[in-house]
């Protein structure tokens, strides 16, 4: 029996926002957006930097309860005093089943999030510590060890300390968490995760968001185009 989507759609409440010429209510992207529906299996959302794609991911994740800075639903503090105004005017439109698990992954503020999961002794699922090993496999641990399935999980840049081979790893380990019925909402720049079959993926520019197919994101078309012909991308991009 399928029990998903946990997270059908999210309905931005425009016409409730006054400031709508400042952070984050002015980025182009948003100006024309209205809802957005997700995926049962996997979401990408994607974007130049600054198009707005990871203040929309945590807005997702405020809605949804989780800290602003990543990790569980326990984990509830904050380093900085920079969150946007944007979950405010988000409205989540639920499926009838509540996930078991959830879990935001944000790349940026991982390290925050190991040292407090440290400093609070609370490293279940996480193999120890995850300051005792790289960036990269703290990152996987909690791709492959703490998360259980049956969860609604947001990932933000997740490949940001994986080299090639390990985004590929990572690929892997989000199947796994589809085929234990999770659902993956994952802001990213790389092309080898955008590559999971039958996922939808949104782009934000400054057109607003829309649908878009793998073979049409930037991602795809600039790292193709640079590989199959480098050394004239070289020419081009180092003047010689």
């Amino acid at each position: 029996m399928n029990i998903k989507p946990y997270l059908r759609e999210i309905q931005y409440l425009r016409e409730q926002v006054v400031t709508k010429d400042e952070y984050p209510f002015n980025i182009s992207a948003l100006k024309g957006f209205q809802s957005l529906e997700f995926h049962q299996d996997v979401t990408f959302i994607v974007g130049e930097n600054g198009a707005g794609k990871s203040t929309l991911i945590e807005a997702i994740a405020l809605c949804l309860g989780l800290g602003a800075e990543g990790g569980t639903k326990n984990v509830q503090f904050s380093t900085h005093d920079n969150i946007s105004g944007l979950s405010s005017y988000l409205k989540l439109i639920r499926g009838y089943k509540m996930p078991d698990d959830y879990y935001f992954l944000r790349a940026e503020s991982f390290y925050n999030v190991a040292t407090y999961m440290e400093q609070t002794n609370y490293l279940k699922g996480y193999g120890g510590s995850p300051h005792l090993r790289s960036h990269g496999e703290a990152f996987l641990a909690v791709l492959t060890k703490k998360l259980q399935g049956r969860g609604l999980y947001i990932f933000d840049e997740p490949e940001a300390a994986l080299s090639p081979n390990r985004q590929m790893t990572a690929l892997a380990a989000i199947d796994n968490l589809v085929k234990k019925r999770s659902q993956l909402i994952i802001a990213t720049h790389s092309p080898i995760l955008l590559s999971y079959p039958n996922s939808v993926i949104y782009m934000l520019d400054d057109d607003g968001i829309r649908k878009t197919s793998y073979e049409q994101t930037p991602h795809y078309q600039i790292t193709k185009g640079f590989l199959n012909d480098y050394e004239r991308m070289l020419d081009i991009l180092l003047d010689r």
